[in-house]
């Protein structure tokens, strides 16, 4: 009965003893949790300014070409890859699974390529292959020339759904900066 008695009176000394340890510990560990924390947040702010210099310095904005892709509801044409080429030579290339596909149709935008491109005219052509109506194999182009000059130039290729002949359209858009 006393052992009994003695092992309770054990327990709660080291419950309590425990309890007094994690307030101390808690308290000592708050600033220090802080200035980690401060330190994550600075870090992650750097990362995103060196990240931002890197691409300013890669790619002047004088000669900064980006194109960018999206698809407009996707309901005639499912996306299996696109081949981007300027002046003829092909300068990104793009298979999508059907993750990729459904984050496009439900509005996102995919930045198929950066680089640097001498000022003048451009030809661009953009070869999407994919499923089209009634899932037959379906490749199409669009192409367009643009005029680079000393600022950055941004384009979009576009999938869209055209109702009226049941058919997808392929086009590039030149983005006003």
């Amino acid at each position: 009965m006393c052992l009994a008695a003695g092992a309770a009176f054990a327990q709660d000394e080291a419950a309590e003893g425990e309890t007094e340890q994690a307030a101390v510990t808690e308290a000592t560990a708050s600033p220090l949790s802080e200035d980690i924390e401060d330190l994550k947040k600075a870090a992650l702010e750097l990362n995103r300014d060196l990240l931002i210099l890197e691409e300013e310095l890669l790619f002047p904005a004088n000669t900064q070409m980006v194109v960018f892709l999206s698809m407009d509801v996707g309901q005639f044409f499912t996306l299996d890859s696109v081949k981007l080429k300027i002046d003829d030579q092909v300068v990104a290339s793009h298979l999508y699974t059907e993750r990729e596909n459904d984050a496009l149709i439900r509005g996102g935008i995919q930045r198929l390529y950066i680089g640097n491109v001498k000022t003048g005219d451009h030809e661009i052509t953009a070869v999407f292959t994919g499923k089209g109506p009634d899932s037959r194999d379906y490749k199409r182009a669009a192409t367009m020339v643009v005029e680079k000059d000393d600022d950055p130039k941004m384009l979009e290729l576009r999938i869209r759904d055209a109702t009226s002949n049941m058919q997808p359209e392929f086009d590039i858009k030149e983005w006003e900066l």
